[in-house]
């Protein structure tokens, strides 16, 4: 159903954001939330509600590139198809490696699998979403005996007892969260297990804020607990599970009370005792889990320990019963089911299934399929390292920012003898080391499938036209393989083609033992394609084995392993791979923030996603500034067992626990001097999945000792060309109506001649206050703004740029206004403050105000102000202000 304000071009789409898989009613200018789509029933985030905002193509990649060079499109897919032909014919299929990204649709990575490791041969076929979910994909293999998630969103709703696990749903999966919050006023309880106090546990009865780590010690203690209270079912566990005994004496031994659990997790024990009980008390009870299980050296583990005590209780596939594996990326379950992991075929089939190597080189009727499972991510960068790896086709991705060990990851990328990179953005991280670019096809512009965290397959529908010289990700590489010889594999003419051999093979020699199996989609025509409806799967014809067409799977008992029985699976509590000590003191912790998303390369478009964190920051406890001699607000920075450092605002905390420190993902090359949170985190990884452990490293902390900090605002970056190299930090971010920048340096400058340097002439207007340290200068055309330059001793002093941003949409500016420019003077209205709700860009000011008015309740704000009204992810914020300046609700 179609709003009355909804464009009647409007196309039915999916979200390009994380793994809820929302669906997005689009048309050039306008996104809304698709009411028909059963994952978010019309809901969207800030970021989804922003799309339209991010379509902008100054930035984009247009045109094929060799050598910097532009070239034709019949040249570069030459280029590409030599690279590779050379390398295999020199030194073999396996010095060819793809790495690919859950940004892909379901059929650019089939048709990526099917070239690399069924036609060129290699195995080194890897993605980002190894970065993310690949510890979830282990554990579900080794439990239930493949990679299925047994439940679905509504039983995030049905649940009695709902655990978060490290997973901060309100900023990473706000949709769900809005869901989430709905169910928690109908009064069931929600755990939250985390070492940080983040929005999420503003939804929590009881918030666990364990030591980083210790997760598996904590499940372990509860399935040792639910034994000894006699909570366990013993009927299921005899019917339908193996390895009890065997998981129940290793849980023993590594948690023999609650004592020994609160001791280990650093939590009181009657907060331990408390969740146990609940558990036990609660039949309908979900643990949902994402990066805060996944990303550690033994995140296999930890998510196999949840599941445990999920088999144990008989807690699997029941409405409002199971664990569920929170997605982080809109279709890495889709690159999951074609395989497109290192150490998977396709249709979730694994090398060392009986039968399946066969199978699927005989479907595709390849004579040089891959004989074993590839590189995964980490190793997979190292063999580039060592020169193993001479030709590295990158997809959709930006391994320089998010992969463990940035500098050697930038080392690699520089050795590489062929890099070849498609992307719609022009300039990242990684594209600045490409020998070949490849424009592809961009949000919008891509028609195909993406599976979400519930299995739910939707379509993916173009609403924008392709650029003359872009290609989506699929007929780039058909067209490669052409090139290569492989045509007779490689005729698809549309995506649909794709999909529908992709269904084929997900029903191809399987007599139910898979229960991945679409083949009841495989006889689509172009149309129905074109209007399918979303669905789960496994989607059959005859429903062959046990998998019937269900939101849930299991619910019965029966798994796909070779008895038809899962398996709890042992688990000892391994420590981190690196521990705090005298010189690294500090446990880092990496993560999202609320309206930004992976490295920025569409999100940084949208000047209201900036609003609600501007710069990169570090996040500490109070206690840890005081120790540090850190200034809240000031520059600090981390520096970990590499050679690089973060620099960023320090932020002050009290959800944070004191000696661990929290800094957010996405800041780059392109966007800051030195914040890639990446840097800090060694490249160590769970030796079961692969996954690097992302969110625990350590460093040191100091402060960036600046004898001044400046904000340059500019109505366009091309008016000037930037000088960074005396600036100790930097960083960029779009305002409203101009292109902002932070900067701060040690050393005395002359600003003047920087500013001459920057934009080859002298400013209109100059006010110099040497005895204040201060120096403002305003570049003008005309009566137009061109740039402003705000220099200042320290933050504290920096003025509200609110009024001086409105100024550059102005065509002309009043007497009044060019006469106010260099006092930043806010001479229309009050600055409304650090955003809180993005949705609506309501201000922290702006909130304070209405609250000393009366407004004492988060409705009463959104009444008047509307914000939390929207996404609800700005709520967790509100309620903090409203604790702190000790508002009360009227009786």
């Amino acid at each position: 159903m179609k709003h009355h304000d909804t464009p009647a071009d409007s196309i039915a789409t999916t979200c390009p954001y994380c793994g809820v898989g929302c669906g997005v009613l689009a048309a050039p200018g306008h996104v809304e939330g698709d009411h028909q789509h059963p994952a978010n029933g019309g809901r969207l985030c800030v970021k989804g509600s922003a799309l339209h905002e991010t379509l902008e193509d100054t930035s984009r990649l247009l045109v094929p590139k060799v050598a910097g060079y532009e070239v034709t499109w019949e040249e570069a897919i030459d280029r590409v198809a030599g690279a590779i032909s050379d390398s295999v014919r020199e030194h073999g299929a396996e010095s060819v490696a793809f790495y690919l990204s859950g940004q892909l649709l379901t059929e650019d990575y089939y048709i990526a699998n099917k070239l690399a490791k069924g036609f060129i041969g290699t195995p080194h076929v890897d993605t980002n979403s190894r970065l993310c979910m690949s510890s979830a994909v282990a554990a579900h293999k080794r439990a239930f005996g493949e990679d299925c998630v047994p439940g679905c969103y509504e039983d995030l709703e049905l649940a009695d007892l709902l655990v978060l696990a490290g997973s901060n749903a309100a900023w990473a999966h706000p949709v769900l969260y809005q869901r989430m919050s709905a169910a928690r006023r109908q009064g069931r309880r929600v755990v939250v297990i985390d070492p940080r106090k983040t929005a999420t546990a503003d939804l929590a009865d009881l918030h666990l804020q364990l030591r980083p780590g210790t997760d598996t010690l904590l499940f372990n203690g509860l399935l040792v607990w639910l034994h000894d209270h006699g909570a366990l079912a013993e009927d299921y566990l005899a019917e339908h599970c193996n390895g009890f005994e065997e998981t129940l004496a290793i849980a023993r031994s590594c948690a023999p009370s609650v004592q020994a659990v609160a001791r280990g997790c650093d939590l009181a024990v009657e907060e331990v005792e408390c969740f146990y009980q609940w558990f036990a008390d609660t039949g309908r009870t979900v643990t949902a889990f994402s990066q805060g299980i996944n990303q550690s050296v033994a995140g296999t583990d930890k998510a196999n320990a949840i599941i445990n005590c999920h088999l144990a209780t008989g807690r699997v596939g029941r409405p409002g019963a199971s664990p569920f594996s929170l997605t982080g990326q809109p279709n890495a379950m889709g690159g999951r089911e074609v395989g497109g992991l290192a150490n998977t075929l396709a249709a979730h089939m694994d090398y060392d299934t009986p039968g399946a190597l066969l199978r699927v080189s005989d479907f595709w009727h390849s004579e040089k399929m891959a004989r074993g499972p590839g590189h995964k991510a980490v190793d997979l960068f190292e063999a580039v390292h060592r020169g193993e790896i001479r030709v590295l086709w990158v997809m959709g991705t930006n391994p320089a920012v998010s992969l463990p060990g940035s500098e050697r990851i930038h080392q690699a990328l520089s050795r590489c003898q062929t890099l070849i990179v498609s992307d719609c953005v022009a300039q990242t991280d990684t594209t600045q080391f490409a020998d070949i670019l490849l424009p592809a096809a961009g949000w919008g512009e891509k028609d195909g499938t993406v599976t979400n965290s519930e299995r739910r397959i939707s379509r993916q529908r173009r609403f924008l036209p392709l650029p003359e010289q872009v290609r989506p990700d699929w007929q780039i590489i058909r067209d490669v393989a052409c090139s290569l010889g492989h045509a007779h594999a490689f005729d698809y003419t549309c995506p649909a083609d794709i999909f529908r051999e992709h269904a084929v093979l997900s029903g191809y020699g399987n007599g139910g033992e898979r229960v991945f199996n679409i083949s009841a989609l495989s006889q689509l025509s172009n149309q129905e394609y074109d209007e399918l409806a979303p669905v789960q799967w496994p989607v059959t014809e005859g429903n062959p084995g046990a998998w019937l067409q269900t939101r849930r799977l299991f619910g019965h008992g029966q798994f796909p392993t070779p008895d038809g029985r899962a398996r709890l699976v042992p688990v000892s509590s391994l420590p981190p791979g690196q521990l705090p000590g005298p010189r690294y003191p500090l446990v880092v912790n990496t993560g999202r923030i609320r309206d930004q998303w992976h490295t920025m390369t569409r999100t940084a478009l949208a000047p209201r996603l900036f609003a609600h964190r501007s710069e990169p920051f570090i996040e500490l406890h109070p206690a840890d500034i005081a120790g540090f001699g850190l200034i809240e607000g000031a520059l600090a920075v981390l520096r970990g067992p590499g050679n690089a450092g973060y620099v960023g605002r320090v932020r002050g905390s009290t959800g944070q626990r004191t000696g661990e420190v929290f800094v957010p993902i996405h800041w780059n090359g392109r966007f800051a001097s030195s914040a890639l949170a990446s840097s800090l985190i060694r490249p160590v990884v769970d030796p079961i999945s692969g996954q690097p452990e992302g969110k625990h490293g350590v460093a040191t902390i100091r402060p960036l000792v600046t004898r001044w900090q400046a904000r340059l605002l500019l109505r366009d970056p091309r008016l000037a060309s930037l000088d960074h190299t005396a600036l100790a930090y930097w960083s960029c971010q779009r305002l409203p109506h101009s292109h902002g920048w932070w900067f701060a340096g040690g050393h005395e400058m002359n600003w003047r001649e920087w500013g001459q340097r920057c934009f080859s002439r002298e400013p209109e207007l100059v006010m110099e206050d040497r005895a204040r340290q201060r120096y403002r200068a305003a570049w003008l055309s005309g009566d137009r703004l061109d740039a402003v330059l705000l220099v200042e001793p320290c933050v504290q002093t920096m003025p509200d740029l609110d009024w001086l941003d409105s100024c550059f949409g102005k065509g002309e500016l009043a007497s009044e206004q060019r006469r106010s420019l260099l006092a930043a003077g806010t001479v229309e209205g009050e600055a409304s403050g650090p955003i809180v709700c993005s949705c609506f860009g309501v201000g922290e000011n702006q909130i304070a105000q209405a609250i000393e008015q009366g407004m004492a309740s988060p409705e009463a704000l959104g009444e008047q102000l509307k914000c939390g009204t929207n996404c609800g992810s700005c709520l967790p914020e509100i309620r903090d202000l409203l604790a702190r300046t000790g508002a009360r609700e009227p009786a």
